[in-house]
Order: structure tokens, then sequence, then C-alpha cells
């Protein structure tokens, strides 16, 4: 056999074997692509995104699309060759498992999580965006959740309203904490509270709910902490004066706050925010309209600009991230709040985007 030959057999089986061993071994790491995008003005399976009623709508145009990420499972194994292939693609990014499932978090976990998060954003969508167009939103601090085998168990319930603790009239979630650990662990602390079955048929009425009683739980010490606790996780419940409904399946977490916000501006205000432009963005958002950051932004940039996004509306916090690594023909906006970005909307609209806040790599 000719040495020439011999050689390129001998390479030839080489590679087949590296590519072989490259397919049997497993590494711990996960791939984020683009997921797909939605205009929060349009339909999915012929159904409006934002459905509004008991208040004017007006009709919108253009787009104001919310964008996602698709993540590989958690039970998924990834092998050296996908891994190579994905760090090498401009399309996806591959990180450490232990990124997008900490602690062995499971993907039904996950999902749940996401689910949770997703919800949450939708109300505060609602909160911040009526709260912008200056229309009154009735909101009250409630039990979110209790802890199984806690002191709480059993005498408080989810949906539960928090009036006061140990007399003390409670504004803020956060105001409950603060309370109960004004106590040692093993004193007790009363709650005012209004049950929750009282406080939705009072809500079903359209009326303010009344009925306090007083609870009296004995406090525990925290897990690997000296302060404490009684076991219930305290949250805001809002009571909107008309009905808005965000119809969207299979998403997850909280960055389509931003984008549902000026949805239900656009629905509710004459004229149109986006003048018939594509915009799309990202972003959590809080009940008083202001925008966090969110995670994997390059690829939300790159599913965006594929679905025809000229503009992208960006959280402070992710623009450096994002203005290293831009698709060509998307224009990187900067938004901080919801205001910013109606003001930011009115520009595009106008063609005035040369006054647009932009983000830097720097």
């Amino acid at each position: 056999m000719p040495r020439r030959t011999a050689t390129m057999l001998a390479s030839t089986l080489i590679l087949i074997a590296l590519l072989c061993a490259g397919v049997m071994i497993t590494v711990p790491y996960s791939e984020m692509s683009p997921g797909p995008t939605v205009n929060t003005l349009g339909k999915v399976d012929g159904e409006p995104v934002l459905q509004i009623s008991g208040h004017p709508t007006y009709k919108t145009s253009g787009n104001l699309n919310m964008t996602t990420v698709r993540v590989t499972g958690a039970d998924y194994t990834m092998n050296l060759v996908e891994a190579v292939y994905g760090w090498l693609a401009h399309d996806s990014v591959v990180v450490p498992h232990d990124t997008l499932y900490p602690n062995g978090k499971t993907e039904e976990q996950s999902t749940q999580e996401n689910a949770e998060e997703f919800s949450q954003s939708q109300e505060s969508a609602k909160v911040a965006a009526l709260d912008e167009l200056g229309i009154p939103v009735t909101s009250r601090v409630v039990v979110s959740t209790v802890i199984k085998d806690s002191p709480a168990q059993g005498k408080l319930h989810a949906g539960d309203v928090i009036k006061a603790v140990d007399s003390t009239a409670v504004k803020q979630p956060e105001d409950v904490a603060k309370l109960v650990t004004q106590r040692k662990p093993g004193q007790n602390v009363t709650f005012t509270v209004i049950p929750a079955k009282t406080a939705a048929a009072a809500e079903k009425a359209g009326k303010e709910p009344e009925g306090s009683r007083k609870i009296t739980i004995t406090t525990k010490k925290a897990p690997e902490q000296n302060r404490a606790i009684v076991g219930i996780q305290a949250g805001t419940d809002h009571t909107f004066p008309f009905r808005i409904d965000i119809k969207l399946a299979d998403v997850g977490g909280p960055s389509a706050g931003l984008m549902f916000s000026l949805g239900i501006v656009d629905k509710l205000t004459p004229g149109q925010l986006t003048g018939g432009k594509f915009v799309a963005g990202t972003g959590t958002i809080d009940d008083q309209g202001k925008v966090g950051p969110i995670g994997g932004i390059n690829m939300k940039l790159v599913g965006a600009r594929n679905a025809g996004a000229r503009y992208f509306l960006t959280p402070t916090d992710n623009c450096k991230a994002a203005a290293s690594d831009t698709p060509s023909g998307l224009t990187l906006v900067k938004v901080k709040t919801i205001d910013d970005a109606k003001q930011s909307l009115e520009k595009i609209r106008t063609g005035d985007t040369a006054g647009l806040p932009s983000c830097s790599a720097g």
C-alpha cells in the first residue's frame, strides 16, 4: 500500500475513533437556543394574547413581541461532540448544567417554578400598565404559601388577607417577615387576617372584604439561622377594575412582563405605540413599573431578529452583554421603566430614532 494512502487511511480511522469517543463521552453542560417570539398585540391559535373586557379598547398595529429561550431538559445528557458544536455555533450557547438546574433541580420543579414566575409577571404587568395610565388598582397583602409542617399550617391558609402582625398594620409583603422576626423563636405572634373565603366572596361582590379575626401562632427557629419564623410566604393580591386576561400557554418565567405591560397600555389608549413598527423586547417588571434583567439575552436577540424585529427593548442591566453581540439590523434600546419604554416607542413611531437611549458594550 502506498505510504500516502496508508497515511490517509490511518488519519481517517483516527478521526472516526475520536468522533466515536466524542459521542460516547458525556459532559455536564446544557444548551440554550433562541425560542419562539410572540406578538403581545396579536393572536395565538386564533385567540388574542391580551383579552380585555369591561373597558374601552383601541385598535393596535405593528409588533410588541415578547421573546423566549429554549433549553435542553434536566435529564438530557450532552455528549462532547454536541458541546463543541454548540460552542462553535452562533445561534446557541452551551452553559454548565447547574446554571439551568441548580442544586439538582428536576425539570418538573423547574417547570413549576417558571409557571409561578410567569403568573406573577402577568399580575405585575397588569398593575404596572394600569398605574402608568392612572387607573387605580386595589392591592392587599395575602398569604401566598403555607409551608408544610410549619407552625402556621392549619392556622393560616393561602389567600388569607393579612391586615396586621402584633397589631402593627401590614402594607407590603416584606413587612410580615420584619414584624415576625422581632419575636424570638418560641414566642407567640398574633396575625390579624381576613379568611380567604371571606375575601374571595367580597371580591366577587365587588366589595372590600370585612370580618377580620386574630390568630396566634408560636414561632420557631429558622433552619441554620437564629431568627423566628412561622412558615409562610407573603405576597400581594390585586383587584382590578376590569378584566384583563393573558392567554399564552407553554411559556414560563418572568421575562415577558415588560412586553405584556406595553401591550396592555397600547390596547387601552387611543393611537398606536409602535406606529406599525416591529419592536421586540424582554425584561421583568414590578408593580411600580421598574424593568429588571433576565437571562439568555443574546439568544433572545437572535430570535427577535430572525422574526423580523428592528428594535429591541433591553433592560439596562442586560445592555453590556447585549451590545457585545448584537445581530445585524437590530437596534438596542435601553429601558429602566415602563415609562422609559413608552417614550422610546414614541421616538420609534415618529422616526426620531437618533434620540433613542442606546446600549454600550463598554
